[in-house]
């Protein structure tokens, strides 16, 4: 099939959501399928108001409309609410061409956080973006409960998968030589940012070092309050899965994410998870014996040093990402791009 995702959320950035869809690319194109990303990289940008590592695209309409009409693509996916994912959406409302849609992020509860715009004038917003979608992927079942509470509709699972050949247990001591705090090592791994709700995490009396692996905006204002933590900056590839690896265990002090991949990469790497009892955490983890999820998340972390990292390691291993892929791909919505595009669509 041939298949065009919009998505505003794409490279340099470093984030779960654009993991989770360069990771599709791939296995769709493993799968024989022609897959086609429109993302910031092929217009001109501007930076995201407080977040200047967030490129949005520029009055994208008129070649968002050439991106696609030469493309001729059988599935439209949207992957964001961006000015990339309002163009698409409008061409494909336009011309009666259907289309799906992801929810990847809580951007209400992200931008009441920078600008106290009500919440709920947010999910009035998102409402409207999604309400021609055919189908709304979501990743767990605690965000489509959310969602239907805001009145959403017509939402399907799109899980997430882990590499496990990439994120797996190695030595603890492999970054003494680097990070010389005591033991035990508490890491966080994410985006530097307000929504991410970091400082609940650093201004935890806990024992040993915390670490955080990442950049953002947040990033030289927590450096700057919290000078016995290790700020090591953002990681890839083999260096990010070794930061996990040697950490005793992973806290995740978010209460916005709708999912987590990071949950699941710490404990492919054999570390367990300290978390609040919010969705994302909940959906993921559970009450499996691999992480502990408390409204205090001191509390959680210091119990998390007790799980078995071979626990850890043998829940991740069934967390596939080619059940994700089959998902997806359940979810869209084939059409006949003649139906669409006159001519010969190849």
């Amino acid at each position: 099939m041939r298949i065009v995702v919009v998505t505003d959320a794409w490279f340099p950035q470093v984030n779960g959501v654009v993991r989770t869809l360069d990771t599709l690319r791939a296995r769709l194109e493993r799968r024989g399928h022609d897959v086609v990303f429109i993302t910031p990289q092929s217009f001109r940008t501007v930076p995201c108001p407080t977040y200047r590592e967030i490129r949005l695209a520029v009055r994208p309409s008129r070649k968002m409309a050439r991106s696609i009409e030469t493309f001729q693509p059988c599935i439209v996916h949207i992957a964001t609410e961006g000015p990339l994912g309002l163009s698409a959406r409008r061409y494909c409302v336009r011309r009666n061409i259907p289309f799906t849609t992801a929810f990847h992020t809580k951007f209400p509860e992200y931008v009441n956080a920078r600008l106290k715009i009500p919440v709920s004038w947010g999910y009035a917003a998102l409402r409207w973006f999604h309400k021609p979608s055919r189908a709304i992927m979501v990743a767990t079942q605690g965000v489509e409960d959310e969602l239907r509470q805001w009145g959403f509709q017509n939402i399907r699972r799109w899980t997430r998968g882990v590499d496990t050949d990439l994120f797996r247990p190695q030595p603890k001591n492999s970054l003494d030589a680097v990070i010389t705090g005591p033991r035990p090592w508490f890491v966080y791994v994410g985006r530097v940012a307000v929504e991410k709700n970091i400082e609940a995490f650093l201004s935890l009396p806990l024992p040993g070092t915390k670490i955080v692996v990442g950049d953002g905006p947040q990033l030289e204002t927590l450096r700057a309050k919290h000078p016995s933590v290790a700020f090591v900056g953002e990681k890839h590839g083999e260096e990010l899965a070794l930061h996990f690896a040697v950490a005793d265990a992973f806290v995740f002090p978010s209460r916005t994410d709708t999912f987590g991949l990071v949950l699941l990469e710490a404990l492919a790497c054999g570390v367990p998870v300290a978390a609040y009892p919010v969705p994302g955490p909940l959906d993921v983890i559970g009450e499996a014996p691999v992480g502990v999820l408390n409204d205090d998340l001191g509390q959680a972390a210091l119990q998390a040093l007790t799980m078995a990292p071979e626990a850890c390691r043998a829940f991740a291993l069934t967390r596939s990402w080619e059940t994700s892929v089959d998902q997806f791909l359940d979810n869209v919505v084939p059409f006949t791009p003649q139906d669409f595009f006159p001519g010969d669509p190849d």
